[in-house]
C-alpha cells in the first residue's frame, strides 16, 4: 500500500479578476505570464498595394489539415484604434506570415514602430521583401520560414483598446530555408531555426543552445504515472517534480529486474557509495537519490531507476 502524499507547502498567490483592472494594468499580468509567445512576421498590403509589416505574439498554429495559422492584432492601448495589418487584411485578405530567428530580432522590433499609414517598414526596418508566389503581400527574405496564406475569417472578440480580433490563415505556400531543414526535409532542426518568442515587457527569450531541451511524450508509451512510484521515491525531498515526472514516465513492465539492480551496484559511483556507507543508514538512500538525479539530468532513466531500487 503506497503511502498518501503529503499535503504541498500552502503558496501565496495574488489573485485579481480583469473587470479589477484597466486594459493597462492587465496586460502586463496577462501577457508577462502567458509566455513565451512565438511571434508572427505578418507582411499585408492595402487596397492600393502598398505594404506593412508587422510583428504580433499573439499567435500559433490551429490546425495541420488544413494548415491554419491565427494571429490577433490588438487594437491600440491609448485609443483603441485598430492595426493597420487588420485594416488591411479586411481590404485584401492574404497574409504572409514570416518566422522570426535570432539573427533579425532587432530589426523585427524596429518594424513594430507605429508609422504612419502607408509606410513601408520593410524599407524602415532594412528587409528585403521577395515577392510571393500565390498572394500579393511580399515575403521577407531574411525570414528562416514564411507562410503564404489567404484569410479564412475575422473573429473580433470585442471592441474598444486591448480588443483582439482573430485572423484566421489558410496557408496555401511555405518556404524553409534549407539550413534549417532536418535531412529529407522531414521537419526543422530546432537548434539551426535559433527561433526567439516573446515575453512580458521588453523582454523576449532565445530557443537555442542549452535552452532546447527534450521531453518524451507520454503518447509513446504508458508509463505508470507519479502515483504508483514506490513511496520511497514519490515522497523524496530531493527529487524534483521534473525528477519524479520522468521516473513515471516508465512502464512498470520495463522497470530493472532485481538481478539488474544487483549488477549495477558495481558501477563505480554506486560502489563508491556502497563503500563509503557499508552499515546503510539514512545517508546512503540520500545520497543514492542525489546520483540518480544526476543521471535523470542526464536523461539517463533506467539508470537512474536501478539506483532508486538498491536496498
Amino acid at each position: 500500500m503506497l503511502r498518501p502524499v503529503p499535503a504541498p507547502t500552502p503558496t501565496a498567490f495574488h489573485s485579481v479578476s480583469p473587470a479589477d483592472l484597466t486594459p493597462a494594468q492587465w496586460m502586463p499580468l496577462l501577457g508577462g505570464a502567458v509566455a513565451p509567445r512565438p511571434i508572427a512576421f505578418v507582411s499585408t498590403v492595402d487596397a492600393e498595394g502598398r505594404v506593412n509589416l508587422s510583428p504580433y505574439s499573439f499567435f500559433n498554429i490551429f490546425s495541420y489539415t488544413p494548415p491554419i495559422l491565427v494571429f490577433s492584432p490588438v487594437n491600440r492601448g491609448r485609443d483603441g484604434s485598430e492595426k493597420h495589418s487588420l485594416l488591411n487584411v479586411r481590404a485584401v485578405p492574404e497574409v504572409v506570415v514570416n518566422i522570426c530567428d535570432y539573427a533579425m530580432v532587432q530589426q523585427m522590433s524596429l518594424a513594430s514602430a507605429e508609422y504612419p499609414a502607408g509606410v513601408n517598414e520593410f524599407a524602415k526596418a532594412g528587409f528585403t521583401a521577395l515577392a510571393s508566389e500565390q498572394v500579393r503581400p511580399p515575403r521577407v527574405a531574411e525570414a528562416p520560414a514564411a507562410f503564404e496564406c489567404v484569410v479564412e475569417q475575422i473573429v473580433p472578440l470585442s471592441k474598444g483598446p486591448g480588443a483582439g480580433h482573430l485572423v484566421v490563415c489558410r496557408a496555401v505556400r511555405a518556404h524553409f530555408r534549407q539550413d534549417v531543414l532536418l535531412p529529407d526535409a522531414a521537419g526543422i532542426d530546432p537548434f539551426k531555426l535559433d527561433a526567439v518568442a516573446r515575453l512580458g515587457g521588453d523582454w523576449y527569450a532565445r530557443a537555442s543552445g542549452a535552452s532546447l531541451f527534450e521531453v518524451v511524450r507520454p503518447n509513446r508509451r504508458l508509463g505508470m504515472g507519479h502515483d504508483q512510484l514506490p513511496a520511497h521515491i514519490r515522497t523524496s525531498t530531493v527529487l524534483t517534480g521534473n525528477d519524479l515526472g520522468q521516473l513515471a514516465n516508465v512502464e512498470h513492465e520495463a522497470l530493472p529486474t532485481p538481478a539488474q539492480v544487483a549488477e549495477f551496484k558495481t558501477e563505480p559511483m554506486v560502489a563508491y557509495l556502497l563503500n563509503k556507507h557499508p552499515a546503510g543508514g539514512p545517508e546512503l538512500p540520500k545520497q543514492l537519490m542525489l546520483l540518480a538525479q544526476q543521471l535523470l539530468a542526464e536523461g539517463r532513466v533506467l539508470e537512474a531507476w536501478k539506483t532508486l531500487l538498491i536496498k
